[in-house]
C-alpha cells in the first residue's frame, strides 16, 4: 500500500534487523504461540490483491478498477473506507476528495448521495498522460457494501482509515460489522487498519469472528522481536502481517522471519509488489499475500504457477 502505510517504525526497527542476523535467532524456534488461521485464509496460497482496485492503470476504488481486477482474475481487493455525513462506509481512501474527484472538502463533510455525484476519474491519468476516464459511469465513489454485492466471489482486505480519537473512528468499526454481517461475508473479509485501536474496537465488536490484520505496532513488536531473539515471548494477536518489502532500508522480506510467520500462524502478506520476479521470490520465501497495483502483472504471476504445475 505504497502512499498510504508510512509506518510509524522508530530506528529500533534498523538496530533490530542488524542484530537479528547476529544473535539469537535459534530461540525462536521455541515458539509455541501459534494461532488458528481463520477461514478467510482457506483457498489455496497464493492470494494476489489488487492495491485500490489496480490504481496504476485504472482510477483506484471504483468499479473501473474493480472490474479490471476481476478480468484479470485477481484473488481480492486490497481497499479503504471511510465514514460519510449520514453514516456510511464508502470506499476511498483520503480523507478528502480533492486528489482523486472534481470536489472538494473532506470526506466526512458529505453524504453518500452527494460523494456520488463526484467524477472519481477526473484526475487520473494514463501513461500518456491522457485522462481517459473523465466523466465514465463506473468512474464513481462505492459503497462498501455495494462492494460486497457488486462482487460476491473476490476476497476483500479493507482498511478502516478514520482516526481512532475522530467521531467517524468510533462509529466505522460497528457499521463495518453490520455491513460484513448484512452480506454474509465474514469468510470473505478482511479487516485491519494501522491503529492498534480500531482493530482492538473491531475484534470486540466481532467477537473475533472476522478475520483482522496487525497494526503498525502489532507488526512493529513481531519484527523486533524475532530479530533481537525474543520471538518466543511474542503472542500474536492479529491473523495477518501486511508490510511493505523494506522499512528505511531495512528488508522486511528475509526467509526467516516469513517463516515464522508461518510458524505462528500468523499469514504473511506484503504490498507494493509490482514485478513478476519480487512476486514469485516472495511466494517462494512462504508469503501467502502480494498485493499489487498492477493486475495484468498479478495475471501473468499466476500464469506462471499454473505452468510449473502442468510441468511438475
Amino acid at each position: 500500500m505504497t502512499n498510504k502505510k508510512r509506518w510509524a517504525f522508530n530506528l529500533s526497527i534498523a538496530s533490530a534487523s542488524l542484530l537479528g542476523s547476529l544473535f539469537f535467532i535459534n530461540k525462536n524456534k521455541e515458539t509455541t504461540n501459534a494461532k488458528t488461521i481463520p477461514k478467510f485464509f482457506d483457498s489455496p496460497a497464493p492470494y494476489i490483491f489488487a492495491h485500490r482496485g489496480g490504481m496504476a492503470v485504472r482510477p483506484e476504488q471504483t468499479q473501473l478498477a474493480f472490474d479490471n481486477a476481476v478480468a484479470h482474475g485477481l484473488d481480492g481487493f486490497e481497499t479503504d473506507v471511510r465514514l460519510t455525513k449520514d453514516e456510511q462506509l464508502v470506499v476511498f481512501h483520503d480523507a478528502t476528495v480533492d486528489r482523486t474527484t472534481n470536489g472538494s472538502g473532506k470526506v466526512s463533510e458529505h453524504t453518500v448521495s452527494e460523494l456520488k455525484r463526484l467524477d472519481a476519474g477526473y484526475h487520473f491519468t494514463d501513461i500518456n498522460g491522457d485522462h481517459p476516464y473523465r466523466n465514465h459511469e463506473k468512474a464513481k465513489i462505492l459503497t462498501f457494501e455495494e462492494l460486497l454485492n457488486m462482487y460476491p466471489n473476490m476476497y476483500i482486505n479493507v482498511d478502516l482509515k478514520d482516526e481512532p480519537s475522530s467521531y467517524e473512528g468510533t462509529v466505522a468499526p460497528q457499521k463495518m460489522n453490520e455491513a460484513i454481517m448484512n452480506n454474509n461475508a465474514t469468510q470473505r473479509v478482511l479487516v485491519t487498519s494501522f491503529h492498534k485501536q480500531q482493530n482492538e474496537r473491531f475484534r470486540k465488536i466481532s467477537n473475533g469472528d472476522i478475520a483482522i490484520g496487525a497494526s503498525q505496532q502489532e507488526v512493529a513488536e513481531g519484527f523486533i522481536k524475532f530479530n533481537t531473539g525474543l520471538g518466543n515471548t511474542y503472542h500474536p494477536v492479529a491473523d495477518t502481517f501486511q508490510m511493505p518489502t523494506s522499512f528505511k532500508g531495512v528488508p522486511l522480506t528475509s526467509k526467516r522471519f516469513i517463516q515464522w510467520l508461518n510458524l505462528l500462524n500468523v499469514v504473511p502478506g506484503f504490498y507494493g509488489i509490482n514485478s513478476i520476479d519480487m512476486m514469485t521470490d516472495l511466494y517462494a520465501k512462504g508469503v501467502h499475500t502480494l498485493v499489487t497495483d498492477r493486475p495484468d502483472l498479478g495475471k501473468q504471476f499466476k500464469a506462471t504457477l499454473s505452468t510449473n504445475d502442468t510441468i511438475d
